[in-house]
């Protein structure tokens, strides 16, 4: 149990960001690997919390779930959270931008054709808020791309200041139960499964919640 008397935050998913009350933008994220996670660090004996955006699968059980659906929900539900806990995870798939205005009601065909066009707020970046904070916890930070994998992570860690980037391939793992990760931090860069294979979901976040209870530094 080697996370033991920790708490540990988690997101996973995606998140929904409404056009009018009927549609909205979202990606493909179906957060199996945030529930992966959740499960092993219950298992490796942490306190959880899982901050969940809109997706179709069961709580592990002893994991706290709070159910959002918007980047901003999300952000208001983690953020007064996270001092309170030993390690944060952001592995939802947050959008980056939603709609700078809800339109009251369906949007309607004119019968012109003409599709409508929308201006674009950028939503709040919830893992650097955190990696801010005066209190924070020991931040890990997820990294989905489509290319350039390795040196997006790196630039991603150096963005957000945070210690530990996990980045994976988000069309090749997106609804899928098996996964390949890239570890990058100051020190370099490793493979898990060291491989580079695919594995199971939820192998692969047992041994990678091994791997960031190692990194915990030592509270008094």
């Amino acid at each position: 149990k080697p996370l033991a008397g920790k708490g540990v935050l988690i997101t996973a998913g995606p998140t929904f960001e409404a056009i009018d009350p009927v549609r909205g933008t979202t990606n493909l994220s179906s957060g199996k690997m945030g529930f992966s996670l959740a499960r092993a660090a219950r298992e490796a004996g942490a306190d959880v919390t899982l901050v969940a955006g809109p997706v179709h699968l069961d709580t592990p059980r002893g994991v706290r779930r709070i159910d959002v659906r918007s980047a901003q929900q999300m952000h208001d539900a983690v953020l007064p959270a996270a001092p309170l806990h030993d390690l944060f995870i952001a592995t939802a798939a947050v959008a980056d931008w939603r709609p700078a205005s809800l339109s009251a009601h369906k949007i309607k065909k004119d019968g012109k054709k003409i599709a409508p066009t929308f201006e674009l707020s950028e939503n709040p970046d919830i893992l650097a808020a955190v990696a801010a904070l005066p209190d924070r916890p020991y931040c890990v930070g997820f990294a989905a791309e489509s290319e350039k994998l390795e040196h997006h992570a790196r630039e991603k860690l150096l963005r957000k200041r945070v210690p530990l980037i996990v980045g994976n391939l988000g069309p090749a793992t997106f609804g899928r139960d098996d996964n390949a990760l890239l570890l990058v931090d100051a020190d370099g860069v490793r493979a898990l499964p060291e491989d580079g294979s695919r594995c199971d979901k939820q192998e692969l976040a047992r041994a990678l919640m091994q791997d960031i209870a190692r990194r915990l530094p030592v509270r008094d």
